[in-house]
């Protein structure tokens, strides 16, 4: 909890919510043959990756079942292969973050690894450095032992579906308005996460969605976000944020935020309704019911 700078009373959210979850996940492993494959959707902020990381733990330490735990922000493609999409596509392909700007066979690749993997060698994970806004190097890779019990992958985008073609053609904010005024940039991400992405998720045996009240509160939720990142950098880190550029990055995500907070909660197994607090308000879909929330 102090890691993730977590309020006091979050352990009720674990006693209430997170542990009959990770309870379920255990009965649903224990019916494989293979690894338990989960996808955690959340818009920035929303603590998914704190439920990764919880999840990881109690099923580790709990069941003693070992978990590879992967981000979606790790597979972002690097600075230079971003700058090469932003000349030879659209300037905005630059900033990472839409679908289009991840490098979705890898994984696929890692996923396939860890489902196939032998005890006689590791399995190499990518990680991303946000301060760098850049992949980091091969050798500072995770090494992931192996085999797993559980492969969780998070990420704002995970489990998205494109948006029908008739809506892309209204801009939802200033940046489409005067950035992308003829919609090249957002239909080439929503063709991206039509064509490219669904093999990724399909893999999923469970979608959990954390649902945010609102794109205000997303907005605010990723600003106090960058604002731990400042001070675990202690103001030294490259590409970190003011709070006017965390507005304006934002601004790539909400078109698909808006439509994945719209369009998921009708088919993720499980969805945690958050309101303004961060508090759990409700959860709904068809997990609660084993998990007798």
């Amino acid at each position: 909890m102090v890691e993730q700078q977590l309020p006091a009373d979050f352990l009720n959210v674990c006693k209430t919510s997170y542990f009959p979850l990770a309870r379920y996940l255990l009965t649903k492993k224990q019916a494989l043959a293979r690894p338990l494959i989960i996808g955690i959707n959340g818009a920035q902020g929303t603590g998914k990756s704190t439920l990764a990381a919880l999840l990881q733990c109690m099923l580790e330490r709990g069941a003693h079942w070992r978990c590879a735990n992967l981000s979606i922000d790790d597979l972002y493609l690097t600075r230079a292969q971003r700058n090469q999409l932003g000349l030879s596509v659209h300037p905005l392909l630059k900033t990472r973050g839409v679908p289009g700007t991840h490098d979705v066979q890898l994984g696929v690749s890692l996923i396939n690894d860890l489902l196939h993997a032998q005890t006689s060698r590791a399995v190499a994970l990518p990680r991303f450095d946000k301060a760098r806004d850049d992949r980091k190097p091969v050798e500072e890779w995770s090494q992931q032992a192996v085999p797993v019990d559980i492969i969780i992958l998070e990420g704002w985008c995970v489990g998205a579906v494109a948006q029908p073609a008739s809506q892309l053609a209204t801009p939802v904010n200033d940046l489409e308005a005067t950035e992308d005024c003829e919609g090249q940039w957002r239909r080439y991400v929503n063709l991206q996460l039509a064509e490219h992405y669904q093999p990724l998720f399909d893999q999923f045996d469970f979608l959990i969605m954390l649902k945010a009240p609102s794109m205000e509160a997303v907005e605010e939720w990723r600003w106090l976000q960058e604002q731990k990142l400042i001070a675990k950098s202690h103001g030294t880190g490259q590409g970190l944020m003011t709070q006017a550029q965390v507005k304006r990055f934002i601004q790539h995500y909400e078109r698909l935020t808006r439509y994945i907070l719209e369009e998921m909660p009708g088919r993720a197994d499980l969805v945690f309704h958050l309101n303004d607090n961060h508090h759990i308000e409700k959860a709904t879909g068809s997990l609660t019911t084993g998990m007798r929330l």
